[in-house]
């Protein structure tokens, strides 16, 4: 009789499905993380390239005698030789505390500024985006940058 009363059911097999959905979250938390907690490279030590530097390399902007033109600064442009945290203005080393007198004294209302930028090999690109952003205060609308030939 034991066997009339004991049905034998199906074992059901229990079937395991592994999620990715969490794993794909915290991948993409870590890759965000580590993607704004890294840098490759810091900007202010990126190498700065001129127009003649660029126009040598693409084999354009040549002279007759095969040499890049020479940046010139015209008589009402003023020139700024900039290097790591200074600027030189008519041989004169000036600090970057002293830029907001600088600007200041370029031009008038009526007859506005124009910068020539010489950028020399030592000149980061913070230094560079300081001298632009102290220009700008001092409502100078003309900026031209060169790099000093190697």
């Amino acid at each position: 009789m034991t066997s009339l009363s004991r049905l034998d059911l199906p074992v059901r097999r229990r079937s395991y499905r592994f999620a990715l959905t969490p794993l794909a979250d915290a991948m993409f938390q870590l890759l965000i993380f580590f993607m704004l907690s890294s840098s490759l490279a810091p900007y202010s030590l990126i190498t700065l390239k001129g127009g003649a530097a660029v126009a040598e390399q693409s084999g354009t902007g040549l002279g007759d005698a095969g040499e890049a033109p020479q940046p010139q600064a015209p008589a009402d442009v003023a020139l700024w030789t900039l290097e790591a945290d200074a600027i030189f203005i008519g041989g004169q080393r000036f600090g970057f505390d002293a830029l907001d007198d600088l600007a200041e004294a370029l031009g008038t209302q009526d007859s506005p500024a124009s910068v020539l930028l010489l950028l020399r090999s030592s000149a980061r690109v913070q230094d560079m985006a300081t001298v632009l952003a102290r220009l700008r205060q001092a409502d100078v609308t003309s900026v031209r940058i060169a790099t000093e030939a190697e």
